[in-house]
C-alpha cells in the first residue's frame, strides 16, 4: 500500500457544487424491502456446507460465486433511476453491489473513473488509512457528484475523507453466516469486518455489501481534489 498525504495551492475555486435535489442510486427506496428468502444448506461433504436458494438464479451470485441477500426494486422513472422516499441510512445491497462490482458512481451509476483514479470517500473514523488493509464498502463516486455524496451521505460530512486510488481491487463481503440451529437454516455467525472471498466461512455467508481494497492511493480534501482535477491534462 502507497499513501500520500497531498496539499495542493488553491488557486481556483472549485466549479463542482452539490444538488440536494438528487438522491444516490445505490440508497434504498421505500418499499424495497428483504425478499422472501427460501435458504437451504446443502451439503459439500465432510461436515462442510453450501448456502443456497432453492430457488437460485445465477443473478443471486456475485463474480466470486458468494450469495447475496435478496431485496426487492421499486419502479423506476423515465431515465431508469429508483423512485420512491429514500430510506437514506439503507443501501440497497443489489444496487452497492452493481456500482462496487464496475467501479461506478454511488450517486448517479456513470463511470467513475477519473484520469488521476478513482474517488472514494469516507467519514470520520470510518476508514483508517494507515491500517493494513485499508477497505471500504462505498462505492466511488464521480468528480460532478463528489460534494453531493459528501453532503446528503448520512455516514459522511461536508469535508470527508477523500482516497483517490489508483488501484481498488475487490476484497470481499460485509454478511452473516448461516448454519442449522433447531432444524431450521438461520444464522448463526455475525462477523464484526468485512469478510475477504476465500475465507472458509464463505460458503454459508448471506452478503448484504461488497467491499473493496484501496491499494495505491492519496488523500485530499474536496478542495485539494478538484483543484488536482482541474490542473490534469
Amino acid at each position: 500500500m502507497t499513501t500520500t498525504r497531498t496539499t495542493l495551492p488553491r488557486t481556483r475555486k472549485t466549479t463542482v457544487h452539490s444538488d440536494s435535489r438528487v438522491i444516490p442510486f445505490v440508497i434504498q427506496r421505500e418499499g424495497e424491502e428483504a425478499a422472501p428468502d427460501n435458504l437451504r444448506l446443502t451439503p459439500l461433504g465432510g461436515g462442510r456446507y453450501r448456502l443456497g436458494y432453492a430457488d437460485e438464479d445465477p443473478r443471486d451470485r456475485d463474480i466470486r460465486g458468494v450469495l447475496w441477500a435478496r431485496c426487492g426494486f421499486g419502479p423506476v422513472d423515465d431515465l431508469e433511476q429508483p423512485t420512491g422516499r429514500p430510506q437514506w441510512r439503507m443501501m440497497h445491497p443489489l444496487r452497492q453491489r452493481g456500482c462496487m462490482q464496475t467501479l461506478r458512481c454511488q450517486v448517479c451509476a456513470g463511470l467513475a473513473r477519473t484520469p488521476l483514479g478513482w474517488i472514494f470517500l469516507a467519514g470520520p473514523d470510518a476508514v483508517d488509512p494507515s491500517a493494513e488493509p485499508v477497505l471500504t464498502n462505498q462505492p466511488p463516486v464521480c468528480p460532478e457528484h463528489a460534494r453531493t455524496a459528501a453532503e446528503l451521505c448520512p455516514h459522511l460530512t461536508s469535508e470527508p475523507m477523500v482516497f483517490l486510488a489508483r488501484s481498488a481491487p475487490l476484497y470481499g463481503v460485509n454478511g452473516v453466516g448461516y448454519g442449522v440451529r433447531d432444524g431450521n437454516v438461520q444464522v448463526v455467525e455475525r462477523p464484526a469486518g468485512p469478510l475477504p472471498y476465500g475465507h472458509p466461512l464463505m460458503p454459508t455467508v448471506l452478503a448484504s455489501q461488497m467491499v473493496r481494497r484501496l491499494g495505491v492511493f492519496r488523500l485530499f480534501t474536496l478542495g485539494e481534489l478538484f483543484t488536482a482535477l482541474e490542473h490534469t491534462p
